[in-house]
């Protein structure tokens, strides 16, 4: 296993099941930290389709957007703090205890956001469980790559990836099972507690990270985990390198704080790949995606709640299945090759979108004074007037209506009633009476998005961008975090890394709804498009291949530098030798 890449004939998907198959502790070791995974995604996801029901049920929320946003990112800024403190925890405490204190807390925030009166009760709902959500997707990735064999880690990490696509793909099913259920959102958030209780139990039977207990002087019971791993030859290889990775670390004087870390070149590289790619991955978009989107399809002219839910379970599908294409993939080409590919296809996709909502918003059907007359002169919006209307400087359409808004009043576009959507409408106050006598008539209402003959050119652009970021930048970012940094460092690394995600997913988060209103979606996605080209330059520049290294060899190879861009070349390892076992005279380090 030492001295580099490891080559098989057929696919390393394929070694992994057959191994897993052999040995099915490994598999049960994996698959019972990844239901951390599936809780990350199932909360991240579910609130997108409970949005929609909580602002029917709430009026504050649905009149101020700022609330909104505030009730979807309380979670993200609880995950901030989950995420620092879980890299504490984690060393100190170890990786299961920290996978049982998350199960607390999603439990917890499930039990107090199904019981809700008011947003303040969900805001705080929403910060336990984004604490859980913090510790979980720092800890449930390490705890599976310490307890992996080298040759099948990536792969084995990736079932966490594809546990928390699966968790988003059972958060929109659920949602749109829920629909017509009384009490529809409570249900959808109070789910979670369910894999929490499960994930708890499972844990309690599970043993600690092996590598935390040889590094806490627990040696024999490490031992004993790694033989039940890997094979008798594997198991006394893997035990050597522990020893000595330990006694180096001892032997250091060394502190193991953060802040000692970042003053080694080794480790400051190592934080440089890892932090950036964790800022990356939420700066290309992807959460406005899974967080928002019913959202941006009733943007793209879709009004219905549950068109919304039901066309937004295909992109978390094909966010599922991108993960397994992950895990067949990743220890076959390696990260930075994926990763590449996958930002190459994000780029193309958000360039799709910026044009399909551009044209959806220079078309917008126009408002008629006749059409807007068809109903009681008392439920015209306050701002619209024919006269206004008839002006040469004063155009309106369904953009311009959805906009006007006079102190608490807001404005809907009633759809004509032909056949045709994009004929003239109605501009009219925006309540539950008038959306209901509009729907009474044949027509659609739309108050978060106007009628578009572009809407569906914009789905097949958001199952692109899903389909290209979930194989890359959905999972290798936290395979690279969870392998590259040396044993005695991992936790704090690892936790500045997952909070240093979470910092950068609430600024999307909090700012999206807010850019949109401000500056339009497609500008809003032209700036993704931009911050993903930056996420592309920074990969071929500062991130290393650690395809099948054992996470000591990680170290060596960091001790070196290169800038290789030719990322489609076979990986080196930290000895100097190609991915076909010649001599190099360089390193692959990439940093």
């Amino acid at each position: 296993m030492e001295g580099g890449v490891h080559e098989f004939d057929g696919s390393t998907f394929k070694e992994c099941f057959s191994l897993s198959w052999r040995n099915p502790y490994v598999l049960r070791l994996a698959f019972s930290a990844g239901i951390g995974g599936l809780l990350f995604g199932y909360d991240t996801g579910v609130i997108s389709g409970a949005l929609l029901y909580i602002r029917d049920d709430f009026r504050s929320v649905d009149r101020n957007t700022w609330l909104q946003e505030l009730i979807v990112s309380m979670a993200v800024a609880g995950a901030i703090i989950g995420a620092a403190v879980g890299g504490w925890t984690t060393d100190r405490f170890g990786r299961r205890a920290s996978i049982l204190t998350a199960d607390s807390l999603f439990f917890a925030g499930a039990a107090v956001m199904a019981s809700a009166t008011g947003p303040a009760q969900l805001v705080v709902g929403r910060a336990l469980v984004g604490l859980g959500v913090g510790m979980a997707s720092m800890t449930s990735p390490l705890y599976i790559s310490e307890a992996s064999p080298a040759r099948i880690r990536g792969a084995l990490v990736s079932t966490n990836g594809f546990l928390i696509t699966g968790g988003q793909f059972l958060a929109y099913l659920i949602n749109l099972a829920f629909t017509k259920a009384p009490g529809t959102w409570r249900w959808m958030l109070g789910v979670a507690a369910l894999p929490a209780l499960l994930q708890f139990v499972l844990m309690l039977f599970l043993p600690e990270s092996p590598r935390w207990l040889y590094r806490k002087g627990r040696a024999e019971e490490a031992e004993a985990i790694l033989r039940r791993i890997y094979t008798a030859e594997e198991a006394e290889r893997e035990i050597e390198e522990l020893k000595e990775s330990v006694a180096a670390e001892r032997s250091s004087s060394e502190k193991t704080s953060l802040a000692a870390a970042v003053r080694t070149a080794t480790v400051r590289r190592a934080l440089v790949a890892g932090v950036g790619l964790q800022v990356f991955q939420q700066l290309v978009g992807i959460n406005t995606v899974m967080y928002y989107s019913p959202t941006i399809v009733q943007l793209a002219g879709f009004a219905s709640n549950q068109t919304a839910l039901a066309l937004s379970l295909v992109t978390s599908g094909l966010n599922a299945l991108g993960s397994v294409v992950s895990i067949y993939f990743i220890d076959r080409t390696g990260r930075r090759k994926l990763l590449v590919v996958s930002l190459a296809g994000v780029i193309l996709s958000l360039a799709v979108l910026t044009a399909v909502f551009h044209e959806t918003a220079s078309h917008s059907p126009p408002v008629s004074a006749a059409a807007t007359a068809h109903f009681d002169s008392s439920l015209t919006c306050p701002n619209y007037s024919p006269a206004a209307a008839g002006s040469d400087r004063s155009f309106w359409d369904c953009t311009r209506c959805l906009k006007a808004a006079r102190s608490s009043t807001e404005c809907g576009f009633c759809a004509a009633a032909a056949g045709d959507k994009l004929l003239p409408g109605a501009c009219l106050v925006s309540n539950t009476t008038v959306r209901d006598a509009c729907a009474g008539e044949g027509r659609q209402w739309y108050t978060r998005g106007c009628p578009s003959s572009f809407g569906w050119v914009a789905l097949v652009g958001l199952a692109l961008y899903i389909i290209f970021f979930s194989p890359g930048m959905g999972t290798v970012p936290w395979i690279v975090n969870s392998e590259i940094y040396p044993l005695r460092h991992r936790g704090a690394c690892g936790g500045a890394a997952a909070t240093a995600n979470w910092v950068a997913n609430l600024a999307v988060a909090q700012s999206f709804l807010s850019l949109t209103e401000a500056i339009g979606t497609s500008w809003t996605f032209l700036i993704f498009g931009g911050l993903s080209v930056a996420a592309l330059a920074f990969v071929l520049v500062c991130v290393p291949e650690t395809k099948g290294l054992p996470i000591e060899e990680v170290e060596k190879m960091l001790e070196q530098r290169e800038l290789r861009l030719r990322f489609w070349a076979p990986p080196r390892d930290a000895g100097g030798e190609d991915g076909d076992g010649k001599e190099s005279g360089k390193s692959a380090a990439g940093v």
